[in-house]
């Protein structure tokens, strides 16, 4: 993938007392005189919203993250370029954007810097890195729409997620597991997991469900960001007879665990959490496409092109705003969809004249059935814990035609073991 130069990042400090409009008396006085209660980063004046993104695109999640980062801009592109029917025609997107290089404290001194000059974050990189923002965003009233599907999001006020968690991605996993292996008995469960809140969501769900179908565990294996070296880690689970490996990491791992069991030859059926993939697989200059021999994808997420409805018009908006700076990928479409929620928000609290921190909030929580022009399954931000979505699925590579087959339709985790 290409990776794109960082759009400009506006006003690197402005003046404190700006945080007040989100509540306070600026807020207020405009609302008084006729135009709508507004918060940072909002102006009715000259119809600009600016949002904000905290991305990784130096980091151990930048393949993942560049084309996150590229999807918000697909999506602002879009609204300026005038038609789009997203926002009152003349409103204008601006982004106001930091890389934190998937590093925790970056997140924070990322977040303190931008805070004042933004209604909300579009999107904030990563579980590891949005859990430490959490009581600033309380404070603040900010949300800050997660790129991250852990169980921690849906459950603040704050971080809206937009699909169903990693903890369900592993549960329907393990449930597919036993059925393709023919029962219970027939498998030998391991896991490969980053060893952080992105990891233990994803360690939950597989216990969990291989407990209720009284599935073996034989193999629990921890990666960190950016390690390469996977020799132990695949000489472990072959030694333990892990027939069924769940990988709850993300491609900067996936690539070297799945090269590494092939040179190893061990080959056991892989399945792999939403975040362990990127499109860039499906080239095989990138990585042989052989080794994704019996690898699976658990998700609960459309994929790139797929024909569902609104596919459509995210293509039309990528071959206009987003084909000339980077490759087709699954995250670009994802941070596009997720970027649609935080704009028919905005728009609803236009609607209500309070486009306020808190009239945001309130809009958002207005929004029971949001599925991204049709390509989401519903999502219902009533209440937190948020409602994104129960049902996932399992999807094979398709390496002829750089897309997917599936493999087991959209279902609920087994309640019961069998």
């Amino acid at each position: 993938m290409t990776e794109t130069p960082i759009a400009r990042a506006l006003f690197p400090f402005v003046l404190a007392s700006l945080a007040a409009c989100s509540g306070g008396e600026a807020g207020a006085g405009a609302a008084a005189a006729g135009g709508p209660r507004r918060g940072p980063g909002v102006e009715p004046g000259s119809k600009v919203l600016s949002i904000g993104c905290l991305n990784d695109v130096s980091g151990p999640g930048a393949a993942i993250g560049v084309p996150y980062a590229l999807g918000k801009r697909v999506l602002a592109a879009q609204i300026n370029a005038g038609g789009s029917g997203l926002l009152p025609e003349g409103w204008k997107v601006e982004l106001v954007e930091r890389d934190h290089g998937y590093n925790p404290q970056n997140a924070v001194q990322a977040y303190r810097e931008i805070r004042d000059e933004v209604l909300f974050l579009g999107h904030s990189f990563g579980t590891p890195n949005t859990l430490p923002l959490l009581d600033l965003l309380e404070a603040d009233t900010m949300v800050a729409f997660p790129a991250s599907l852990s169980s921690e999001m849906a459950k603040n006020a704050s971080t809206p997620p937009i699909g169903p968690s990693y903890r369900l991605e592993a549960a329907r996993a393990m449930d597919w597991a036993v059925e393709q292996a023919g029962g219970a008995a027939e498998v030998k469960a391991g896991i490969v997991y980053q060893h952080d809140d992105y990891g233990k969501d994803g360690l939950g769900g597989w216990l969990d469900q291989a407990a209720l179908h009284g599935v073996e565990v034989v193999g629990e294996q921890t990666v960190a960001p950016g390690q390469k070296d996977m020799t132990a880690v695949i000489t472990a689970l072959k030694e333990a007879g892990a027939t069924h490996v769940l990988l709850t990491t993300i491609p900067s791992a996936t690539g070297p665990i799945l090269g590494t069991a092939a040179q190893l030859d061990y080959a056991p059926v892989w399945i792999g959490n939403t975040p362990s993939w990127i499109d860039a697989f499906f080239r095989p200059d990138v990585i042989p496409s052989s080794v994704f021999d019996r690898f699976y994808w658990t998700t609960g997420l459309p994929f790139w092109n797929e024909p569902v409805e609104g596919m459509e018009t995210f293509m039309a908006a990528w071959e206009a705003h987003g084909a000339d700076q980077g490759e087709p990928d699954f995250y670009v479409m994802m941070s596009y969809l997720q970027g649609l929620t935080g704009i028919e928000a905005f728009r609803r609290g236009l609607e209500a004249d309070d486009v306020s921190r808190e009239g945001f909030l309130s809009a958002l929580q207005g929004i029971t059935e949001f599925t991204g022009g049709g390509m989401l399954q519903p999502v219902s931000y009533a209440a937190s814990p948020y409602v994104a979505g129960t049902r996932t699925r399992i999807l094979r590579p398709d390496f002829e035609t750089g897309s997917w087959s599936v493999v087991a339709p959209y279902a609920e985790k087994a309640n019961t073991g069998g």
